[in-house]
């Protein structure tokens, strides 16, 4: 066990999650040029309904084995760690099963349900397969992510993405002289390639460690063994709540659905007003907070397993220092990128949407609030992640809940002010995460004794971001007088990678001794001469 996997983890899932969201990208939009909008409603009316079901039967099961395993070979029982391993596999496997099955022979009834077009069975036959691939997928993640070994997970999803995405898009454009309904059922028929060639990709990884993983094995300190009920028991009770935990998220979203265009109609606004409200918020500024999200995620992902080892041994000073610098780097990380967002809201917007551009303008706002919001939700995740490390899952499940009442309250008052109008919903999610992140602060305190240092935590972050904003803003608006829009963004944003990294280092808010942590860290220390 070293500090250096944590961090090292984190780094490798980060970049991984930016590669995946970069291919979605791609993916999305040809996708819509290929089959239109109606090809589109097929292919949307299923893809929900399989990550619903998909989350369902995976978002907990991997955090559950991998804090299992972390804490087995925490006390060098590497052998149980591996019996964890080959229960959670069988598990998966039953619910893959069972829920693919689900989605292929009941598609009928529930496009029917929905009151969906037949057509759209297609689409949820085709997709149905991945949901037997990806929970076995999960489980040898959920395994490697346990030894702190993240190349396995980051190597796979990059795999099941690519594959996704070229495959999804060649059917979808082979299948198109058969009819609409066939083209997206091809593109839907992505998923479930993606997760074969992902699983096969992570075996092939798993069987060149297998020797390793045997010999120790075989050399396990400790030859304690826990009954297999309990073990499955165990997983179910950690897998529940992080479960619940990933559904509020895609709740709060619902929670906008069902307030939003509601509240603005009673204000005044027509019923197409309030729509296109709802989309400025929902369709342009929601999706660019991802970024982030994707970059902290992986923090938390990896703070799981560090923390349950160190809880495990009783390791006091290890548990502290991973939860304090987890909550660091989540303020190295978001703090920057939601400054950034804030301040170059208007511009990223007209960026991205050059042909909507009175609608893009008009949802620059409500970005900039969200963006706010952001910062809360990178420290959320992290914190989340140290919670569910030492064992108290259902802690952060119930502040994001406690989050989600204060955001149907917000969000309520607030777009009921005809002036504030939808902006009030981006303000509703901001305070939902300021909530749920004040109360696991103050449970991790309690639960861990951690106590960050304000300054070096969060006053040099948010210093280093608030100087590249002032910074970036000038950039942009001296550039702006002479080159477009798009010149003058994307300028800016380097501007703003180059000196936020040359601040924090200045400031000394990141060590080379953290620096050398990183993947070829030592390398990068020695090419900026950090160490005298």
């Amino acid at each position: 066990m070293t500090k250096k996997s944590f961090f090292k983890g984190a780094v490798i899932l980060g970049i991984a999650g930016l590669i995946v969201k970069v291919f979605g990208a791609f993916f999305r939009i040809p996708l819509a040029n290929i089959i239109g909008d109606t090809g589109m409603g097929y292919y949307q009316t299923a893809y929900p309904i399989y990550v619903l079901l998909l989350t369902l039967s995976t978002s907990g099961i991997p955090t559950a084995i991998a804090r299992l395993v972390s804490e087995r070979t925490a006390i060098g029982n590497h052998s149980e760690a591996y019996r964890v391993f080959r229960l959670s596999f069988q598990l998966l496997l039953g619910l893959g099963i069972v829920t693919s099955m689900l989605l292929f022979f009941g598609a009928p009834y529930i496009v029917q349900i929905m009151k969906g077009e037949t057509e759209a069975v297609y689409s949820m036959r085709a997709i149905a397969p991945a949901l037997l691939f990806v929970p076995m997928m999960a489980a040898f993640r959920g395994y490697f992510q346990g030894l702190q070994d993240m190349t396995p997970t980051a190597s796979s999803q990059v795999i099941e993405q690519l594959f996704r995405v070229v495959c999804g898009l060649s059917l979808a454009l082979l299948l198109l002289p058969y009819g609409l309904k066939f083209a997206a059922a091809g593109a839907s028929s992505g998923a479930a390639i993606g997760a074969v060639c992902g699983l096969i990709g992570i075996f092939i990884l798993f069987l060149k460690r297998r020797r390793g993983i045997l010999e120790n094995c075989r050399n396990s300190v400790s030859d304690e063994k826990e009954p297999a009920g309990r073990i499955l028991s165990r997983i179910i009770i950690i897998a529940v709540p992080v479960t619940i935990g990933a559904a509020i998220m895609p709740i709060m979203s619902n929670i906008d659905l069902l307030i939003v265009v509601r509240r603005l109609v009673e204000t005044g606004y027509t019923g197409a007003e309030a729509n296109s409200l709802y989309g400025q918020l929902s369709g342009f500024a929601t999706p660019l907070i991802n970024l982030p999200q994707v970059l902290t995620q992986s923090i938390a992902m990896s703070l799981v397993p560090a923390v349950a080892a160190a809880h495990r041994s009783k390791d006091t000073e290890f548990l502290q220092y991973n939860a304090t610098f987890g909550i660091r780097t989540a303020m190295l990380v978001g703090m920057p990128c939601a400054v950034g967002l804030m301040v170059l809201a208007q511009p990223i917007m007209l960026l991205l949407y050059p042909a909507q551009q009175e609608s893009a303008v008009n949802a620059a706002e409500s970005l900039m609030i969200l963006a706010l919001g952001s910062i809360f939700l990178s420290l959320v995740q992290t914190l989340t992640g140290i919670l569910q490390g030492i064992g108290k899952q259902v802690i952060p499940v119930v502040n994001l809940a406690l989050g989600a009442v204060v955001k149907v309250g917000v969000t309520y008052a607030l777009t009921g002010i005809p002036s504030v109008n939808v902006k009030g919903a981006a303000a509703g999610t901001a305070a939902a995460y300021l909530t749920a992140t004040i109360l696991n602060l103050i449970a991790v305190r309690k639960y861990t004794g951690c106590r960050a240092a304000f300054a070096m935590t969060y006053g040099k972050p948010v210093v280093s971001a608030v100087a590249m904003g002032i910074v970036v803003w000038g950039v942009y608006h001296l550039m702006s007088l002479a080159a477009g829009n798009t010149i003058s963004t994307l300028v800016s944003i380097l501007c703003g990678v180059f000196i936020y990294a040359a601040l924090i280092l200045k400031l000394k808010g990141i060590t080379a001794e953290e620096i050398e942590r990183l993947p070829k860290g030592s390398k990068i220390v020695e090419i900026l001469r950090l160490k005298r």
